[in-house]
């Protein structure tokens, strides 16, 4: 049977709700906290303005123009309009059914495709990041890294500049390093974990993932790591790419049902899993067990902010910036669970910097995809980090921590940048010491 033509700019599958649009008032409580419209002051790239952009995708006749799409693009999808948003807006739906029409139906420029291929073909495998870890040790141990970011040449290059400076800083161990299946919990056990070891954070954070893991163990979790999926889904359902995004989704479903919590120590997976039931609202054999596995997913500062502490607490002497990583404060509604659990910690003196809420620019692909922006606002937010006279940054996202080491770098201050997990295993003695994930010094 031949499909009706779509003359309007989004199709039927999954377009943004109506009702969603109309429940903006247009009040512009927003915009202070949308990082774009504080760049630019362009009413397009408020949250309030793309709203109206979706609305008139939704009418017969509109066309998915180049300007609506760049405007969608521009979008950081940090969220921090929903928390702003008087209304109860649900910004982050509209977006993420959004941008799922753009990358079905715009067409996109062919360095365009490429690069985004490029990504999606490389981060959601963590076997082919693992890949690139004796290659990034040799790129740093050869000064080559350091030559390149002093050259003039990647001034003209913003994207080989960003790839350059965001190149984690790993060791070789990093490519060989694994989980255990199964931790068990230290004395009674009050509970059973599914913890999610993601893509990005398995291969170039493990220290991280161990810490993690060590710091439930220490506190009654039996903690199961399992190794597949591969990745959660949350870089391609954030950036529309449905395709993508499904299977991941479904396999995470399959692989942690069974747990009382999935424990996700990645702000941007956290936040992917807690939408599942959204991205699968229309398949009626996926949509409620992703409903119930949104219910059972608990960023780890979340579980451990809920229990009764049991490990003890000892000094740890520093002042600590604490950053809000976007997908855990605003679309996680998880800020004030990180900020317990560092200042029960003994000696260490928590600081919050100016301007918490706007993003620092990472945003999952957004630094790779539109450097200049995000290197504007890694500016901005490397300089609120070091006004408030800190001695390290804590961090909740792999993204956040690398975009934000590079930043601390450009300015010629590099402090260390880790996981609050770190620094509470660090406390209460559980696992390694962490390694410091410190911009290297030119």
């Amino acid at each position: 049977m031949a499909q009706t033509p779509i003359d309007r700019a989004f199709d039927d599958h999954k377009p943004p709700e109506q009702e969603l649009v109309d429940d903006c008032v247009h009040c512009g409580f927003c915009l202070p906290s949308c990082p774009t419209y504080v760049l630019w002051q362009e009413e397009m790239d408020s949250p309030r303005g793309r709203i109206v952009l979706m609305g008139e995708g939704l009418q017969e006749g509109s066309e998915l123009t180049p300007t609506m799409a760049r405007h969608f693009d521009n979008c950081l999808g940090c969220m921090a309009c929903v928390t702003a948003c008087p209304s109860g807006v649900r910004y982050d739906l509209l977006l993420e059914d959004t941008r799922q029409q753009v990358e079905r139906r715009y067409p996109r420029t062919p360095s365009e495709k490429l690069l985004r291929r490029a990504l999606f073909e490389t981060f959601p495998h963590p076997g082919r990041l693992r890949a690139t870890v004796p290659l990034i040790v040799a790129f740093r141990r050869s000064g080559m890294a350091a030559r390149l970011q002093r050259s003039r040449l990647l001034d003209r290059l913003p994207l080989a500049r960003t790839l350059s400076e965001l190149a984690p800083p790993v060791a070789l161990r990093d490519a060989v390093r694994r989980l255990p299946a199964v931790t068990p919990a230290r004395g009674e056990r009050r509970g059973t974990v599914g913890f999610l070891q993601g893509c990005v954070q398995r291969a170039y954070f493990g220290d991280v993932n161990a810490e993690t893991v060590a710091v439930l163990a220490a506190e009654g979790f039996e903690v199961h790591a399992p190794r597949a999926p591969r990745c959660c889904g949350a870089l391609g359902m954030h950036a529309g790419q449905e395709k993508d995004s499904l299977p991941l989704a479904k396999a995470t479903i399959e692989a942690f049902e069974r747990f009382d919590h999935v424990v996700v120590n990645a702000a941007g997976c956290g936040s992917a899993i807690k939408d599942y039931g959204h991205l699968l609202r229309d398949d009626p054999a996926w949509r409620d067990r992703a409903q119930a596995v949104a219910a059972q997913a608990r960023d780890v500062h979340e579980l451990l902010a809920a229990v009764e502490p049991r490990a003890e607490r000892r000094p740890v002497e520093m002042k600590v910036a604490y950053h809000d990583a976007c997908h855990l404060a605003h679309a996680q509604g998880v800020r004030d669970q990180p900020r317990e659990l560092l200042r029960a910690i003994p000696g260490l003196e928590l600081l919050e910097p100016a301007e918490w809420e706007l993003c620092c620019g990472s945003a999952g692909i957004y630094n790779l995809t539109r450097p200049e922006a995000a290197g504007e606002l890694g500016v901005r937010k490397a300089e609120n980090l070091l006004a408030t006279g800190a001695e390290a940054i804590a961090s909740a996202n792999p993204g956040c921590t690398l975009q934000i080491a590079a930043h601390l770098q450009r300015k010629g201050r590099p402090l260390p940048v880790v996981h609050p997990v770190q620094l509470l295993a660090r406390s209460i003695g559980a696992g390694p010491r962490p390694r410091r994930r410190r911009a290297r010094r030119r």
